[in-house]
């Protein structure tokens, strides 16, 4: 049994061959009404215009500019106003400047209006222009509005990723401060208790008791160390840091950075290598750092690469996250703004010195640089 594609994908692969297709024959039957109606003998330079006509309506996405030049001369010989419509649609639609699009509507009226036969000009070829001129109006302003259209799409996407990408992480705080939470309150409560239990049942050993006393007793204290072991390891995985209540991996370190680069859909180099066997508390550092400052990228600069530089001197480690001026308009979210305060916290209580700011090129960096003599406390 073979798989067959869905009706909706299918439809995408034949929809512009489809549109292709229908364009030719609304580009031949308006050049041959055109050249019916001008009472012109087909001469080679009529059918010439008429057969680049038709080519450029075939290339109007590969070469807008080209093929509505080409269609122009379909326009002045004949009349075909088709081929040249088509092709400023597609100038206007593809992103082209607007002095170019006004441009190309002006040299599409003057080549539909301009007297072909003789020299001179009359009242009617200045009606003409400005029948042409309304004429060309229309597709230019209707290829604007597709192109405001698909850029309009394509914002709303990225502020539905960058907002389920800000419920994600809002999920995980949340869930980190539960599981925080919950292991301090076994460590501080539960565990207390269960000691108190170990300790009153190792009292009861003490002493002429009678056998059976002592046996319990003797349970009892094995089974109080024993929980108290397992409560352990259980405030461990809840203080660990997760995405997920069945995550319990340790907290992140240098070896997942270049996991958490491939997947934040930024264009990202690396520059440099940071000293081996740095702390634990230091690789969760720079892995946060790193985490954030991509994540704001994401969210006030899309479009932006980065640079992450490892590197220092005899005194310091440091490490960087340059990013360059937004490509795009920056999405106008909702935050907190306590992501930044969060690392410079995280930086102060290791001892590190953290810096944010922006660049005089428009982009930001943020900069985070620990002392080499931090390394003697791990």
């Amino acid at each position: 049994m073979t798989a067959t594609a869905p009706s909706g994908i299918r439809w995408q692969r034949v929809r512009p061959i489809v549109v292709t297709v229908g364009l030719l024959l609304i580009t031949a039957a308006d050049f041959a009404y055109a050249l019916i109606g001008s009472d012109t003998a087909p001469t080679l330079p009529t059918i010439v215009s008429g057969a680049a006509a038709g080519a450029a309506v075939l290339v109007r996405h590969r070469w807008p500019l080209a093929a509505f030049v080409a269609s122009l001369p379909a326009l002045s010989v004949v009349g075909a106003i088709a081929a040249p419509a088509i092709t400023l649609f597609c100038v206007a639609a593809v992103g082209t400047q607007t002095w170019v699009v006004v441009a190309s509507a002006v040299v599409a009226a003057l080549a539909g209006s301009l007297p072909t036969s003789s020299p001179t000009m009359e009242i009617s070829n200045i009606v003409d222009f400005a029948y042409f001129l309304a004429g060309s109006a229309a597709p230019a302003l209707l290829g604007r509005l597709t192109m405001v259209q698909r850029e309009l799409r394509q914002k709303l996407l990225e502020v539905g990723e960058a907002q389920e990408h800000e419920r994600q992480l809002y999920a995980q705080t949340v869930l980190a401060r539960e599981r925080a939470q919950i292991g301090r309150e076994m460590h501080d409560v539960v565990s207390h208790h269960v000691s108190l239990i170990a300790v009153r049942a190792a009292t009861m050993l003490v002493g002429d008791i009678d056998d059976r006393v002592r046996t319990e007793a003797t349970t009892i204290r094995r089974l109080a160390v024993a929980t108290l072991d397992e409560l352990r390891h259980l405030v461990i995985v809840l203080r660990a840091s997760g995405g997920s209540r069945s995550d319990t991996r340790p907290q992140p370190s240098l070896d997942q950075v270049d996991s958490l680069i491939s997947t934040s859909g930024i264009d990202v180099d690396v520059d440099g290598q940071l000293p081996d066997q740095l702390p634990a508390a230091w690789q969760r550092a720079i892995y946060r750092t790193i985490q954030e400052a991509l994540t704001n990228i994401r969210k006030h600069a899309p479009g932006a690469s980065a640079t992450i530089s490892f590197g220092g001197d005899t005194r310091n480690v440091r490490m960087s996250i340059v990013n360059r001026p937004s490509a795009r308009p920056a999405l106008n979210l909702p935050g907190t703004g306590e992501g930044l305060i969060g690392l410079r916290e995280r930086a102060e209580l290791l001892g590190a010195t953290f810096d944010a700011g922006p660049r005089p090129d428009g982009g930001f960096e943020v900069a985070l640089s620990f002392p080499v003599t931090g390394l003697s406390g791990r």
